[in-house]
């Protein structure tokens, strides 16, 4: 039975990465700051909260709650958005967004390294607005440059982590209807995690490092 540990599990797109992994027969652990109804009701899944990822404490809380058995797929879910603009810029909720969505995932993988095996694989949940070549509208700042050095941290980790024989994916999930988006989005997070998960499971050494959309489109940086 694959071991599958997911982050910012208990709603929107990580809720449903919970649910679809967990009806696949997969071990997954749920790890979210608070948890959710509609989270503690996915059986048999092992949820953790309380956890921040954004913070030393609690990825090294985290480490010691989990077992020592090995992590199959670490997904890096947790993510914030904070919107803004050049004339009113908010410095602390930039900052705030690149603990959570750039330096959680390589905090996290590094406290996890050892529990990685080889065959493992570990995906980041990016978003395109982190490409550069693909800005058209500006603004965003915060959650822009979070997300594209979250993807620049992706890609030295697929090389860092190819000869421990662990691929890594970085994941633009669409334009998907939850709460950070007000609701808003081209789909629902079913459909998105699906297609992540899609996306997982064709993960390997030959593909890892690359930037890619939930429905298989390759992505620019």
């Amino acid at each position: 039975m694959a071991r599958i540990v997911v982050t910012g599990a208990n709603r929107g797109i990580g809720l449903e990465l919970v649910k679809q992994l967990t009806a696949r027969g997969a071990h997954v652990v749920a790890v979210c700051r608070e948890g959710s109804p509609e989270l503690s009701a996915v059986s048999p899944a092992e949820v953790l909260s309380g956890v921040d990822v954004s913070s030393d404490d609690g990825v090294s809380a985290l480490s010691e709650r989990l077992d020592g058995a090995p992590i199959d797929v670490l997904i890096h879910n947790a993510g914030v958005l904070t919107p803004d603009a050049l004339q009113a810029l908010d410095v602390e909720a930039i900052r705030r967004q690149f603990e959570v969505n750039s330096l959680a995932p390589v905090r996290l993988t590094a406290a996890l390294l050892d529990r990685l095996p080889q065959g493992g694989k570990v995906a980041i949940v990016s978003s395109r607005m982190g490409s550069i070549t693909d800005n058209g509208s500006g603004g965003m700042y915060g959650y822009r440059m979070s997300k594209a050095a979250a993807n620049a941290a992706g890609k030295s980790l697929a090389r860092d982590l190819a000869p421990r024989g662990v691929a890594v994916v970085i994941l633009h999930p669409g334009y998907v209807q939850t709460r950070m988006t007000g609701g808003n989005g081209d789909i629902t997070p079913d459909i998105a995690a699906a297609g992540l998960i899609a996306r997982i499971d064709e993960l390997n050494l030959e593909r890892s490092g690359r930037f890619m959309h939930a429905n298989g489109e390759e992505l620019p940086w």
